[in-house]
């Protein structure tokens, strides 16, 4: 990847995530696919000036949707949860 900001696409802040980093550390970002865990961690840590511990990352398969009738397929993506050591945090 060239730029770190390419590799992140943007934090996944919803209800449940909000609760994950608030209690256990873990903060959820869309990813770009092909990026691996390693330059998912490098890049966390150089955008936001912090310390990772562990990156696990899900890809997010695209669902059959219905409008009418018309229909289609949602978007594929990755979903990468970041683990940040003891004493760290990101504002979001």
């Amino acid at each position: 990847m060239n730029n770190y900001r390419d590799i992140l696409k943007a934090p996944i802040i919803t209800e449940k995530s909000a609760n994950i980093a608030q209690n256990e550390r873990k903060y959820i970002f869309k990813v770009d696919p092909k990026a691996t865990k390693i330059e998912i961690k490098q890049a966390v840590e150089h955008i936001f000036k912090v310390k990772v511990d562990k990156v696990n990352t899900i890809n997010v398969h695209p669902k059959k949707k219905r409008v009418g009738r018309y229909s289609g397929m949602t978007n594929k993506y990755k979903k990468a949860i970041v683990t940040l050591v003891e004493g760290s945090k990101i504002d979001l």
